[in-house]
């Protein structure tokens, strides 16, 4: 237990400390030029969350060190195209009539320029920085998962060791405290490997996204389009699974009086409009609570600057508290990790539940 202790801590400082050698390293990558930019806090914590075309490694000296990914655009001007995004130079120079905007509503987003000089959005199917993430998190966790079960395969009775001992308290924790309550001991095994599915890929990712090196650093589930999708699949689930009553209940609950059901269907409507805000609020919670734990962290690391620009030795004054509060947040984000995966898990099995629930008849 003293050694897992160690390592949280020690992972929290390095998590903590390494974007501030990023940001020191950029910051000096200016301090040669003639008119060196002033330290702006929004583009070091957008930069930092924000999904991008290549995985930026670090900064040494005037030279960026990341890895190029590929870039797929279809226009409807001259079809697909397909090319890595070294050829945007850091999104300063132009491919083809391609380019990464700095500014404006597609921001950080690739465009075309048009022969009439306005800018459209072409399809982009380009392999990002959040798509690769995802895809190591799949390739990790099935690495995990299949190496559990073919220990499981090979001596079911042996006791577990390794990994397997690690994921095993999990698996049980997520079976007889979330899918059993919320879902009943007749039905909870049909459901049971999607809220598995759910909870690992979530916390996986959560993790990668804490880790400051490559293969981590991606803001993966801070990206609401991640969070919607996995919304969306217990709302479909819950939809599918939904019994009869589920169904009836929401446009005649029983112990509603008549005349907030006819003529004015005033619970009908709540009932109805609940349907859709719970994968809403799954997706915001997700969303919302991944992203604030980052910005917050790039908030304490910007104080070194931001005082720095004043002073020199006001900015190594406040760097010993603003490290201190990045590894609390270190710690912290660990915690959040692990619970914004739980609570995902358990609303979704309260969903399910909720529709799968059968009612006595009032008639």
């Amino acid at each position: 237990m003293v050694k897992i202790i160690r390592l949280i801590i020690l992972f929290s400082f390095v998590w903590g400390v390494s974007p501030i050698c990023v940001v020191a390293n950029e910051e000096h990558a200016t301090a040669d030029t003639l008119a060196p930019k002033k330290f702006n806090t929004g583009d070091l914590i957008f930069d930092h969350i924000k999904d991008s075309y290549e995985w930026h490694i670090t900064t040494i000296g005037h030279s960026h060190i990341s890895i190029p990914l590929p870039v797929i655009l279809y226009s409807k001007s001259n079809g697909f195209h397909c090319f890595m995004s070294s050829k945007f130079h850091h999104g300063k120079e132009s491919y083809l009539r391609f380019h990464v905007a700095s500014e404006g509503e597609f921001q950080r987003k690739i465009v075309e320029t048009m022969e009439d000089g306005t800018e459209v959005r072409p399809w982009d199917f380009s392999i990002t920085k959040n798509v690769t993430s995802l895809f190591i998190s799949i390739i990790l966790l099935l690495f995990i998962f299949l190496a559990v079960a073919k220990r499981y395969t090979e001596n079911f009775a042996r006791a577990p060791k390794g990994i397997q001992s690690w994921i095993e308290p999990i698996v049980v924790f997520i079976c007889d405290d979330i899918a059993k309550p919320s879902i009943g001991k007749e039905k909870y095994q049909k459901y049971l490997p999607y809220l598995l599915t759910s909870f690992f890929f979530i916390f996986i990712n959560n993790l990668m996204g804490l880790f400051p090196f490559f293969p981590g650093g991606a803001n993966l589930t801070g990206d609401i389009s991640v969070t919607l999708v996995l919304a969306l699949f217990t709302f479909a689930l819950t939809s599918f699974s939904g019994s009869r009553d589920y169904w009836v209940h929401l446009i005649n609950a029983p112990g509603i009086p008549l005349w907030l059901k006819f003529p004015f269907p005033l619970m009908p409507i709540v009932e109805i409009m609940g349907v859709f805000i719970k994968p809403f609020v799954l997706t915001i919670r997700l969303f919302a609570n991944m992203t604030a734990g980052h910005i917050v962290a790039l908030g304490f690391y910007s104080l070194i600057f931001i005082f720095a620009e004043k002073s020199i030795f006001a900015g190594y004054g406040i760097s010993v508290l603003s490290i201190a509060f990045t590894v609390f947040m270190g710690l912290l984000e660990l915690l959040v990790a692990f619970i914004q995966a739980y609570v995902f898990t358990l609303l979704s099995a309260l969903y399910i539940g909720l529709a799968l629930e059968r009612h006595p008849s009032h008639d």
